[in-house]
């Protein structure tokens, strides 16, 4: 599988449609790939709170139909990232969108973990309540969002409904990107998946630098590929038969023993 991370920046005096033009190009550029992933909220930039209910839009709003023609032309599969989703009755969801190549939209998650630290996120939008996997051309694919990489369960659960690649869009600051680093590397690890998490950088609305560094993460910890700071688009291929190899030779997941009942444990402690 050729991936290719499209890792931008959201300055705040961009209109959100010229971003759209611009980021066109940047995922032209990517011709060749198999999946091109953006960043979480990129549109509207993620600390834009006072935007959120202004840049809001439908799930045929024009971001998503922006990463359908994408993904037409391209012929590839397009993570658009996620962006501002409003449903029928007005409320507001951190939405992520895989495109499939001929357009159609094979997946959507909203973010389950909405994020309430120096952050309005959970003051305005509205969690997620579920968690599914898409069975797409690139096999088994579940999707998570940046805060998200810090609750192992719902990894867990991704892991269980079948997921064997997890892509993570974020807007994590550069304050913790050593936390984002960690995090990717420890749940591609713990849950024998491959990680694709693309973040966001340059300086947000309210002068939050974001950490870039988007990396691509084996079931084994090696890391693929990583960006640096700033804007870029890095391409990595990827051998997915890595996840089924590693599960065979190291079966962590095959050992697990949770749920068990408490005889199980009967005298531990003691």
């Amino acid at each position: 599988m050729k991936v290719a991370m499209i890792q931008l920046a959201s300055p705040p005096h961009e209109e959100p449609a010229e971003r759209r033009r611009r980021v066109g190009r940047m995922v032209e550029s990517a011709r060749g790939a198999d999946l091109v992933v953006l960043p979480e909220l990129w549109a509207a930039g993620y600390f834009a709170f006072d935007t959120y209910p202004a840049e809001a839009e439908a799930l045929d709003g024009p971001t998503v139909q922006a990463a359908k023609g994408w993904a037409r032309s391209l012929e590839a599969h397009v993570h658009l990232g996620s962006f501002i989703e409003r449903d029928p009755s007005g409320r507001l969801f951190n939405t992520a969108v895989l495109i499939a190549p001929d357009g159609s939209i094979a997946h959507t998650y909203r973010k389950i973990h909405v994020f309430g630290y120096a952050s309005r996120e959970a003051e305005l939008l509205t969690p997620g309540d579920a968690l599914d996997v898409a069975q797409t051309g690139l096999g088994p694919v579940g999707a998570t969002t940046c805060y998200d990489l810090r609750f192992p369960e719902l990894w867990r659960g991704l892991v269980d409904r079948g997921a064997k690649t997890v892509v993570v869009p974020a807007a994590w600051p550069a304050a913790r990107r050593e936390h984002w680093r960690m995090f990717t590397s420890c749940r591609a690890v713990e849950e024998q998946v491959l990680v694709i998490a693309v973040n966001g950088a340059g300086t947000q609305h309210g002068g939050v630098e974001l950490a870039g560094t988007s990396r691509i993460v084996d079931p084994w910890g090696t890391v693929l590929a990583e960006a640096g700071g700033g804007e870029e688009v890095v391409r990595c291929e990827v051998d997915q038969s890595i996840v089924d190899t590693v599960r065979a030779d190291f079966p962590v997941l095959a050992d697990r023993r949770w749920p068990v009942s408490e005889k199980d444990f009967t005298g531990v402690g003691a």
